[in-house]
């Protein structure tokens, strides 16, 4: 079983980290069967299980709940478990009583977007035992004030800015970081500069790993292919192709045939 330790081995190795983001049981059984290193539970969920437009509407009950879902399916593998929205802004306890949560459905570590103002509150939550990775670049959870999903750290002073922000939260504790939607040659910089790894998404290459959600890099969503994503299935078109071949059948009566179903001995009955 591989655990959090092994990130900093993967590093030190130079052997690339891989990372799927998974919400349920049955998706997560059938990572558990396969080598990914690690699965995030990301509060994505709020967006591609439950419709809403943003990471914002996510809360610590619902990313609790789908924690221990993915768990129950993959119960030996890293399980990291994001920090919803404003969740580390209420006071150190309610950050603390939402990583207990966290933590007791099923989740080996916490993640947590941003650095400005959380370095107290990460040491606090690894003093208390608890692993944290750190999340830079594109944070879900900010897009109001990005004004969208959108490149960060494009200019010179804005990537200085990350690889500062990305070393203080080495140096709060982390055992790694996220990096979304940074140019390539910055994540690079930042991979170089730090000793933890660095798991990239949107970011190219020259880092220490990569996550994409499942349903992504299944193609879950017909109408959804990020640049980033690279596609390796077309579930969509699988799984609906399937349901109308189920209806035609069901139609035609071809469903339920012989051996699917107990005819029972015949008989008359009365009304």
């Amino acid at each position: 079983m591989k655990n959090i330790p092994d990130f900093q081995v993967w590093k030190a190795d130079g052997r690339p980290i891989t990372m799927v983001t998974c919400y349920d049981a049955a998706t997560a059984k059938i990572l558990e069967a396969t080598s990914v290193d690690s699965i995030l539970v990301g509060d994505s969920c709020a967006m591609v299980v439950h419709g809403f437009d943003s990471t914002v509407h996510a809360t610590v009950e619902m990313i609790a709940t789908h924690v221990a879902a993915v768990r129950r399916g993959a119960p030996n593998k890293v399980i990291v478990a994001d920090l919803p929205f404003l969740a580390n802004r209420k006071g150190t306890d309610f950050a603390i009583d939402a990583v207990d949560r966290l933590m007791k459905a099923g989740a080996n570590a916490v993640k947590l977007e941003r650095r400005k103002g959380n370095l107290q509150l990460i040491e606090h939550i690894v003093e208390s035992g608890v692993p944290v990775m750190g999340h830079l670049g594109l944070t879900p959870q900010s897009v109001n004030e990005f004004g969208g999903f959108r490149m960060q750290a494009k200019g010179d002073e804005a990537a200085r800015i990350l690889v500062e922000d990305a070393r203080m939260l080495e140096q709060a504790g982390c055992f790694s970081v996220v990096l979304e939607c940074v140019p390539g040659s910055v994540a690079a910089g930042v991979t170089a500069a730090l000793r933890i790894p660095t798991i990239g998404i949107g970011c190219g290459p020259e880092v220490s790993g990569q996550v994409l959600v499942v349903n992504d890099l299944l193609g879950m969503d017909g109408a959804f292919q990020p640049r980033f994503a690279r596609r390796y299935a077309k579930l969509n078109e699988t799984i609906a192709n399937a349901v109308e071949a189920y209806c035609a059948d069901v139609r035609t009566k071809d469903f339920p045939g012989p051996g699917e179903y107990s005819a029972g001995k015949a008989r008359t009955l009365t009304v």
